[in-house]
């Protein structure tokens, strides 16, 4: 945790330092008990009766002020780290490939990248403030202890020592019973996102009993894993006390003879006694300090997990920047596997000159959706290569490579802010103009006329205020101001209805123009003016042309589901 601790070193280290007087000053007192049995109670010395309770008064009160500086400086000093932590584990997130993403569930993401920072940082601080202030006031107790009497005080610490061992015994079964508390809570995290997204699906299914039963029986678990944690950890706080309360009735039964043989004072008794009941209730939570500490130190490991993963999609060493497109964008024998063996591309080859449409056409789970996923590297080919201008895409930046490439997603996500934020967000930057154009060509901007705000309306999550095709409009207009030389359609208006889809598509017109398009369609009809149709199917190419060509084919693939489209519609 050193590079997070170190640009705050300063501050953590002087609240540590301040916590060594606080847990000090809690055995001064102790030590003042002695000097007030002995000279105020026993000896009668009144001058000193009055000056023993305010000093008592005086150290007390900077203890007070110094608790605060230091549980200050402290939760600054964990706030600030758990910041950077969590800065780090969401440019980590960002990083990941999409595969990670196909593998992971949003609950075990967001407890990993969110919760796991808060228990490390602020959790490890917080302990460790009253680890240094318990030990510090531990040392110095012990000290009055053994001033007073050092018989004694083998019989206390003894007795406490005895209980912490204890601590060792659950340690093992501890760590997996936290290791498995995080999961079924990811488990529980990712049933309240569930509900969240799927909300019309649970109630226009009537689903709300099985939801419910399945979150009862995720409770159950979470029940089931929250005593067994108390079953396993919860008798060890009692046990410690029972102990030291033991070595407490010793201390007592020995002292009694020791003050009837003039071996220790009064005095010392009484201090003696301070000191040790002020030793006793850090010592009693200790068990608990314990597991806070250990789930903290878990969490750690936890986070540096994540911090080795390793991304599958990254810069190669070398990698140049691409600087646009001239000739044509080819696929070399690709073939792709999303697990090891099973290929969904075989030795697909595949020439697409620059300013030209491709569409790709087939049966659902053919392959057209996982071919446009890796011209921008969302995945990487498992054989062959993809080029651009002979130079394989792998060759070049992530960054310039997308940079390159606009997306119309099937479903685009709409972020939280404006319309205005949305689309800006395909080129960060963009003047005024390039907005207004990107609207107008979008077909966005008779709708624009209808909203109070204009641009400046606020979308809620996801953008579910619009409609799906007002959000299509926006995604286009998104792809439109990234001004870039490649374009990916993925079933961009398959989702809607006839009219919808009627303005999606000139919007669509418009984006395509002097650019080199992939366009994946199930409506055959919005690809007939294509410059070459690919017809995929169980992740071969079985055929290409333009639609003419492959109409002429008999009992061709493509003529296939071209006549079982038209004669449905015909029908």
């Amino acid at each position: 945790m050193w590079p997070f601790v170190k640009p705050y070193w300063f501050r953590a280290l002087l609240g540590l330092a301040l916590a060594l007087p606080v847990g000090a000053l809690d055995a001064t007192v102790a030590m003042f008990m002695k000097y007030y049995t002995d000279d105020v109670l026993v000896a009668k010395d009144a001058a000193f009766a009055a000056f023993i309770p305010l000093l008592i008064i005086v150290f007390v009160l900077v203890q007070s002020v110094l608790t605060y500086v230091v549980k200050y400086l402290n939760s600054w000093v964990g706030n600030k780290i758990t910041l950077d932590v969590r800065k780090k584990l969401f440019r980590k997130l960002l990083s990941m490939h999409s595969g990670y993403f196909d593998t992971t569930d949003s609950g075990y993401i967001m407890m990993r990248y969110n919760g796991d920072a808060d228990t490390a940082c602020n959790g490890l601080i917080n302990n460790l403030r009253m680890i240094v202030t318990r030990v510090f006031s531990t040392i110095t107790l012990i000290f009055v202890l053994f001033y007073n009497s050092w018989q004694l005080t083998l019989i206390a610490v003894g007795a406490f020592s005895a209980a912490g061992a204890l601590i060792f015994i659950v340690r093992r079964k501890l760590e997996e019973l936290v290791r498995n508390t995080v999961v079924i809570n990811s488990i529980a995290m990712r049933a309240y996102n569930e509900m969240f997204n799927g909300n019309r699906t649970v109630a226009a299914y009537n689903l709300q009993d099985d939801q419910e039963k399945r979150f009862d029986r995720l409770m159950d678990d979470v029940f089931s894993l929250n005593m067994g944690m108390v079953k396993h950890t919860g008798w060890l706080s009692p046990v410690m006390h029972f102990i030291v309360s033991l070595g407490l009735a010793l201390v007592f039964w020995q002292s009694s003879s020791m003050i009837v043989n003039g071996t220790i004072t009064s005095g010392n008794f009484t201090s003696f006694v301070a000191a040790l009941l002020m030793l006793y209730t850090p010592v009693k939570t200790m068990g608990d300090n314990y597991v806070d500490i250990k789930k903290a130190f878990l969490a750690i490991d936890r986070i540096f997990e994540i911090f080795a993963l390793k991304t599958e999609i990254s810069d190669k060493p070398g990698a140049v920047t691409l600087t646009g497109l001239r000739q044509d964008i080819r696929f070399n024998h690709v073939s792709f596997a999303y697990k090891p063996g099973t290929y969904v591309l075989k030795d697909i080859n595949l020439t697409v000159p620059v300013g030209k449409t491709i569409a790709l056409v087939g049966n659902s789970g053919g392959g057209k959706s996982t071919i446009v996923n890796l011209i921008p590297r969302f995945y990487s080919v498992s054989k062959g290569s993809i080029t651009i201008d002979g130079v394989n895409i792998e060759d070049f930046t992530l960054k310039s490579l997308r940079d390159h490439i606009a997306v119309v997603f099937q479903d685009n996500f709409l972020f939280t802010g404006t319309i205005r934020d949305n689309i800006l967000i395909g080129r960060p930057g963009a003047t005024e103009k390039d907005l207004q154009e990107a609207v107008k060509n979008a077909h966005l901007d008779d709708f624009l006329r209808t909203l109070k705000n204009g641009l400046d309306t606020e979308l809620g999550e996801r953008g579910l205020t619009l409609s799906g095709g007002q959000r299509q409009r926006v995604a286009i207009a998104r792809a439109f101001i990234r001004q870039a030389p490649i374009v990916i359609l993925d079933e961009a208006t398959s989702a809607l209805d006839n009219k919808s889809e009627a303005i999606v598509q000139k919007a669509l017109d418009n984006l395509m123009k002097n650019r080199t398009v992939f366009v994946i369609a199930h409506r055959l009809s919005t690809v007939i003016n294509a410059d070459k149709i690919v017809v995929l199917n169980e992740g071969q190419i079985v055929e290409e042309g333009t639609h003419e060509e492959l109409l002429a084919i008999p009992n061709g693939a493509y003529a296939s589901l071209y006549n079982a489209q038209f004669k449905k519609k015909a029908k």
